[in-house]
């Protein structure tokens, strides 16, 4: 049997902390995996050398097939309800962190696992033949882990509708077509056009990016006023930082700025 360290890998590539998802085949997840994942996260989380987190899976088929049904038929209620309580866990570790987290999709990624990826600030996707979906009506549920929510902020209340009460999957195209998906790759260059594009992210100002992240993740429930005073708080802390005052430098001398 695969032990849990196994499961899910670490590793670290200057300001990147990369998180591949290995339980395989189909990465299915049950209590002891998430909470391994959600502290993963949360160490990542309060690393002050990292600027980007990455999601991504060693299956060439699956990113996230969500939990693992044969365990969850297995388990009581009791046992479910915290394993659901657990996702919630991963999802607020993601959305609480001041990095920016990157899904990187190139294989089914279905209920639960679909529900990590929307979790995520910026979902890369690769082309080809596997599905995306929230399946849970099919099983007499709906999603529990903020997927009703997201997926209409994501794609709106019509499409997201037809998505929830129906269970039907999509493809990436669609997904993306959608706004599901922030890009979409080649199948054949994806590993490489996801490392150009997380290193470029790693590059930018880490303090700049986080203030931009918590007011994305706040304003929603706001009015347009209480929106303004809070962009302003945000961007008032930011004037006399070192990220700052390269940023100009850099312009004023036609450079590249190197952010701290």
């Amino acid at each position: 049997m695969q032990d849990l360290d196994s499961q899910i890998l670490v590793s670290k590539i200057d300001t990147i902390v990369i998180i591949s998802l290995n339980r395989l085949p189909v990465n299915g997840y049950y209590l002891d995996f998430l909470e391994r994942l959600s502290s993963i996260i949360t160490e990542a989380s309060l690393d002050d050398t990292i600027k980007v987190i990455l999601i991504k899976s060693t299956s060439e088929k699956f990113f996230c097939a969500g939990a693992d049904i044969k365990i969850f038929a297995s388990n009581t209620q009791i046992q479910n309800n915290e394993m659901v309580k657990t996702a919630r866990k991963v999802s607020a570790a993601i959305c609480n962190s001041k990095k920016i987290v990157v899904a990187a999709i190139k294989g089914h990624v279905l209920g639960g696992g679909l529900e990590i990826c929307m979790a995520c600030d910026i979902r890369l996707a690769a082309k080809g033949d596997y599905l995306i979906g929230l399946p849970e009506v099919k099983l007499g549920l709906m999603p529990g882990n903020g997927g009703t929510p997201r997926l209409i902020d994501l794609i709106g209340a019509s499409r997201a509708m037809e998505l929830l009460v129906t269970g039907n999957t999509i493809t990436p195209q669609k997904a993306y077509d959608y706004g599901l998906f922030n890009q979409l790759y080649e199948e054949i260059s994806f590993e490489n056009e996801v490392e150009i594009y997380v290193d470029k992210i790693a590059k930018g100002a880490g303090k700049a990016m986080s203030a931009i992240k918590e007011y994305v993740g706040r304003h929603k429930g706001m009015s347009l006023q209480e929106s303004l005073i809070f962009e302003t708080e945000c961007v008032d802390i930011l004037y006399n930082t070192p990220d700052a005052k390269e940023g100009f430098n850099a312009f004023v001398e036609k450079r590249t700025p190197e952010f701290e």
